[in-house]
């Protein structure tokens, strides 16, 4: 575990390592921090990002990234562990938007060298060098589709919340009255709000709570029985589809 508070201007990367279980109070996000990007990868367990701008899941082997100014509560699904990248803005880093990324096998090195650091110094010769690495590895970083934006819109809101409460969708109908808007409404409001149709918007919601239970230990059979699928095939066919991978392979990387 390294040290968050580091005065010098000439460190350009921070980290911070813990392991930590459901319920466990998550890592403090401190207030100087926020003028740090971050990188949190999670090599075991699934961690689930919340801004007042979406939702992101992070399973194993993944990373989320955070610019600079963004405000988050993180929430962990089994035993999960961190490695965290803060990274001192410059012009090499990555566009301004939370993602989910895959880590590269040498970014994932990268994270572990310099949690045994502890930070790297751009006076120290052979830090440098791996600060310029590192920053390279991040501009290669590619997107994970693991993001459930959330709507503007006080009636596509109110769903959302609702949902959220009904993760399984059994009551569309009773969800739709409480909203105050008619399905079609709502269709047009996700798609304008969130660039995805309120039935994609809803596949990907049950996609992100599945991680969070299979991580959790729960097996794919229950979980996709309680989510309404027919069968474990067909929910592994859709798991599939979004990820590329069947949960097993997923969750196995």
């Amino acid at each position: 575990m390294s040290n968050f508070r580091h005065p010098d201007a000439t460190v350009r990367v921070r980290c911070f390592g813990v392991t930590l279980q459901s319920g466990q109070p998550t890592p403090p996000v401190l207030r100087e921090s926020a003028a740090w990007h971050q990188l949190i990868y999670a090599t075991r367990g699934v961690l689930t990002v919340y801004t007042d701008r979406g939702t992101w899941v992070v399973p194993p082997h993944r990373g989320v990234w955070i610019p600079a100014g963004y405000q988050y509560r993180l929430e962990l699904s089994g035993v999960v562990a961190l490695r965290m990248l803060y990274i001192r803005p410059v012009r090499r880093t990555p566009a301004p938007s939370c993602t989910v990324v895959n880590v590269t096998p040498l970014l994932r090195e990268l994270i572990i060298r310099t949690n045994i650091i502890g930070a790297l110094d751009t006076r120290i010769a052979s830090q440098k060098r791996l600060i310029g690495v590192i920053l390279d590895e991040l501009k290669a970083l590619t997107a994970v589709p693991l993001q459930l934006p959330l709507p503007r819109d006080h009636r596509a809101a109110r769903f959302a919340v609702l949902a959220a409460a009904d993760p399984c969708g059994t009551s569309l109908a009773t969800m739709f009255r409480k909203s105050g808007a008619s399905r079609r409404t709502l269709e047009r409001v996700f798609r304008a709000e969130t660039a995805m149709s309120l039935g994609q918007w809803l596949r990907r919601r049950k996609l992100l709570h599945a991680l969070r239970r299979i991580a959790a230990g729960e097996c794919v059979n229950t979980v996709a029985l309680e989510l309404g699928y027919n069968s474990s095939s067909a929910f592994i066919a859709m798991f599939r589809r979004e990820l590329g991978e069947t949960p097993k392979r997923y969750f196995g990387a």
